[in-house]
């Protein structure tokens, strides 16, 4: 059984993926019909018939409208997306969001954000935030950990006679390359430019600035620890 449900899973992927023959039959069964399940949620919400756009349960996905995607999408069970913003949100194939995981593009409505975008075979990790505001664009097979987040504004507070809240935001962005991973709760502030085939360690804080790509980047704030490059 797990050989038929390995082919289906590589069918809708567009790669090949095996899944472990020890995995109980009656797991197999119950996983795909809730698939299917997630399957059909997706079609009512996004009223699209071939894109194979999977919602899982309690998941809240606002402003469809601004959301385009490629193929196999899949949003877990609780999730929260607004995709309320000037660009919107655009996924590639094969992207994933994790259980109780937020994508929030617009922090107030007197102005509306810049949006989110993610290239192919990129995940997302349960729980994790992102705050989309300022704009966060992430590459190609990039994975993030549980619990990262990422804030592409910040707030002003120069001026101690007015409340912080009332002095308005600063936004830069955030921009991840392709081929990284960002490690378990990670924090990523806005104006971090991440290289490609980087590696952010759990529980790093990664303030604005350049960090180049094929190396390994830890700390509060984050520093580089070692290169990748032989």
């Amino acid at each position: 059984m797990s050989d038929f449900f390995s082919t289906l899973a590589s069918r809708a992927r567009k790669e090949k993926f095996a899944i472990d023959p020890d995995v109980p039959k009656a797991y197999l069964l119950r996983f795909f019909a809730g698939k299917v399940i997630d399957l059909l949620r997706g079609i009512l919400v996004f009223r699209r018939l071939n894109a194979r756009i999977f919602v899982g349960r309690k998941t809240a996905i606002l402003c469809t409208s601004k959301i385009r995607t490629g193929r196999f999408i899949k949003f877990a069970s609780e999730c929260h997306v607004d995709a309320l913003s000037r660009d919107g949100i655009h996924l590639g194939n094969n992207f994933s969001l994790g259980r109780g995981a937020s994508i929030e593009c617009t922090g107030s409505l007197a102005t509306l954000g810049k949006g989110f975008s993610a290239g192919n075979n990129v995940g997302i990790g349960s729980f994790s935030f992102l705050g989309c505001a300022g704009g966060i664009s992430i590459g190609d097979d990039t994975i993030l950990g549980n619990f990262v987040s990422m804030h592409s504004e910040n707030h002003n507070f120069e001026d101690s006679g007015v409340p912080i809240r009332l002095q308005g935001v600063t936004q830069q962005g955030i921009r991840v390359g392709s081929n990284c991973w960002i490690g378990a709760k990670a924090t990523i502030l806005d104006g971090a430019e991440i290289g490609d085939n980087t590696v952010i360690a759990a529980g790093a804080v990664v303030t604005a600035g350049k960090y180049e790509g094929n190396a390994v980047y830890g700390g509060i704030p984050a520093r580089k620890l070692k290169s990748l490059i032989a």
